[in-house]
């Protein structure tokens, strides 16, 4: 999907905010309704999904932000990722994934990260690059998907016995501000760093959502040796 963003800050429209919010929204939707009814799932898809998870997440997501805070330009939008970040590092998130995965019977091999490695590699490099408007857009996307995937995960978590359940309460609370805070981020960023008429604004989302299937779905590619 392509989206052509006006070129001046002058010329910014809310109303175009408001589009990729509905269009963020929509891909939500089809996702977290695409997902596998989890009583029909084997012990091993379920665990599966929960490694693959954390496979990904728990050495990625601070680095995904910092990358995102690198790359915007607007002085308005650099506290909103630092709130961000300071909170994954003071409450020490990744340390609450592991404890959710390892709870779950479910702590990545290194078959569960090789699943991923192509699709993740393909989500760093994107965040390599430093577009701005394009980094913050694609973990505003993240965040709100993941608020409503939390559920999901605990219900996968519980059916393999497990009880720790901190990582899903807590994301499932603190992503709808992080989210929010987001797209507040993004109206900053596209109002001073427009992005040119010929880049796609949904590149990094569709990235990250090619990920996010290969994380449920179990899409493994061929690894170069």
């Amino acid at each position: 999907m392509s989206t052509t963003l006006l070129t001046s800050p002058e010329s910014h429209d809310s109303s175009l905010d408001t589009s990729i919010q509905q269009t963020i929204n929509a891909m939500i939707d089809d996702f977290i309704g695409s997902l596998p009814d989890p009583k029909q799932l084997t012990d091993t898809e379920r665990r599966g999904i929960i490694a693959r998870y954390a496979a990904v997440l728990e050495g990625n997501f601070i680095y995904w932000m910092t990358a995102t805070y690198l790359a915007v330009r607007s002085e308005e939008a650099r506290p909103i990722l630092l709130d961000n970040l300071h909170e994954e590092v003071r409450d020490a998130h990744p340390a609450m994934m592991r404890r959710f995965a390892i709870a779950a019977h479910a702590f990545p091999t290194d078959s569960d990260s090789l699943a991923v490695h192509e699709d993740l590699t393909r989500v760093r490099l994107f965040l390599g690059r430093l577009s701005g408007v394009q980094s913050v857009l694609t973990m505003a996307f993240f965040e709100g998907l993941i608020q409503r995937f939390m559920p999901y995960l605990a219900e996968l978590a519980a059916a393999q016995g497990s009880q720790e359940m901190e990582y899903t309460d807590v994301h499932g609370v603190c992503d709808i501000a992080h989210t929010a805070g987001l797209f507040r981020a993004l109206e900053e960023e596209m109002a001073i760093n427009p992005l040119g008429a010929e880049e796609d604004l949904y590149e990094g989302v569709n990235l990250l959502r090619a990920l996010l299937q290969n994380i449920v779905y179990n899409r493994i590619s061929t690894i170069p040796g």
